[in-house]
C-alpha cells in the first residue's frame, strides 16, 4: 500500500513510474481483510496524530478518486466508529476527548459520547454509553490495494513482477525490508508482527465499524464483515492460520451477539511491518544513495498511506521535505 501510494502520487505529478512487485499485488499484509481506518484518540496531540488526521481527511477524496481512475471498488465507507464505554469511570475521559476533538479536528470531524442505541448494530455497553467518531472510516484492504494498482496503470504507470531498477528507487518492501534494513544498519530498526483475521458471511453495509477489547469489527460494502486482528511477535509461519483466529471469532461473537450464527468465509494471516518507533519510516534511504524508504505504518498504514505517498513523491520529484521529523527515515535511522 505504501509503495503504490507513492507511485500513484508520482504518476499524477507526471513522473514515469514502475512498481516492481515480485509477489503480486496484495500478496502481503496489504492484502488483508480488516481495513479499519481509525484515528488515535484526540488528546496528547503530536506530529504523528496530526499527520494521521490530515491523511484520514485526505482519504475522503483519495479513495473515490482511485475508484474513478481504476473502475474498481475499494470498499471505502465513511461510516465512523462505535466504541462501548465499559466502565463508569471511563465516561469523564471520553467527554474530555470530545472537547479536545472540537479543538483539534478543526470542525472536519467529531467525537461524541451518546446513549447506546437500541438498533441491532449498536454495541452492547454496560454503562449505556458509547463513543462515536466520524473521522473513522473503513476500507477493504485487498480490494483497495488492487484498485490502487489499477489506478497507477490507468494513469500510465507500470506494475510488473520484475524489472530493472532505474531512477529514484523507493524501497517499500514491508517487514522483509525492515529486516534487511536492520542488517544494513547493523542494529534492529524494526520487525514484523503477525496478524490473523477472519471474514464473516454477515451483511451490514454502511454501518459504523465497532471496536472493543482490542477487536475491530468492520462491515464491508460487499456484504461481508471482517474481524481482527491478533498481534503476534513470535511466530514460525507468516501466512499460516491457527486456532488464534478462531479465538478472536468466538470473542467477537461474545461481545456482539448480532454476529452469532454467521459463517466464516475466510481466515487470513499476514505480517505487518512495525518500525521500532511505531511510526512510519519515510524519506531518503540511510545507506543507499538515490533510494528512498516507505515502510512501517504498523496498524495505521492504510490510514497514513494517502498523505505518505504525497509527501514522499514531493521529496523525490521536487526535493521538498514535508515529512515530520519523527517519520523521517534519514533522521530517525541516523540516530544511534
Amino acid at each position: 500500500m505504501f509503495g503504490l501510494s507513492v507511485a500513484y502520487a508520482a504518476v499524477q505529478a507526471g513522473a514515469r513510474v514502475r512498481v516492481i512487485d515480485p509477489h503480486g499485488v496484495a500478496a502481503g499484509a496489504s492484502g488483508g481483510l480488516v481495513g479499519a481506518l481509525a484515528p488515535h484518540t484526540p488528546d496528547n496531540w503530536n506530529a504523528k496524530k496530526q499527520f494521521q488526521f490530515d491523511s484520514l481527511i485526505l482519504s475522503r477524496s483519495f479513495w473515490p478518486d482511485v475508484e474513478a481512475a481504476s473502475g474498481n471498488p475499494t470498499g471505502y465507507t465513511r461510516a465512523g466508529r462505535l466504541q462501548p464505554i465499559l466502565q463508569e469511570k471511563q465516561i469523564p475521559l471520553a467527554l474530555a476527548r470530545a472537547d479536545q476533538a472540537d479543538k483539534l479536528w478543526q470542525g472536519k470531524a467529531t467525537w461524541t459520547v451518546r446513549h447506546s442505541a437500541k438498533d441491532p448494530w449498536s454495541p452492547p455497553s454496560p454503562t449505556g454509553q458509547v463513543i462515536f467518531d466520524d473521522l473513522s472510516a473503513h476500507i477493504h484492504p485487498r480490494q483497495a490495494t488492487q484498485a490502487l494498482a489499477r489506478a497507477v496503470q490507468a494513469l500510465g504507470g507500470d506494475v510488473v513482477a520484475k524489472g530493472a531498477l532505474q531512477g529514484a528507487v523507493v524501497d517499500a518492501t514491508g517487514w522483509d525490508g525492515l529486516r534487511t534494513l536492520s542488517v544494513d544498519m547493523g542494529r534492529d530498526v524494526g520487525n514484523g508482527v503477525k496478524g490473523q483475521a477472519a471474514l464473516l458471511d454477515f451483511a451490514a453495509p454502511h454501518q459504523p465499524q465497532l471496536f472493543a477489547d482490542g477487536l475491530h469489527i468492520v462491515p464491508h460494502a460487499d456484504g461481508t464483515t471482517a474481524i481482527g486482528s491478533t498481534s503476534e511477535r513470535d511466530f514460525k509461519h507468516a501466512t499460516r492460520v491457527d486456532g488464534q483466529v478462531d479465538d478472536i471469532v468466538a470473542k467477537a461473537k461474545r461481545l456482539y451477539p448480532q454476529l452469532r450464527g454467521a459463517d466464516v468465509l475466510e481466515r487470513w494471516a499476514g505480517v505487518r511491518p512495525r518500525a521500532l518507533t511505531r511510526a512510519p519510516l519515510l524519506g531518503r534511504h540511510p545507506t543507499k544513495d538515490g533510494w528512498f524508504v516507505a515502510n512501517g505504518g504498523f496498524k495505521i498504514g492504510f490510514g497514513m498511506a494517502p498523505l505518505a505517498g504525497q509527501v514522499l513523491a514531493r521529496l523525490i520529484l521536487e526535493n521538498t521535505n514535508d515529512i515530520p521529523p519523527d517519520f523521517d527515515a534519514a533522521l530517525v535511522l541516523g540516530e544511534d
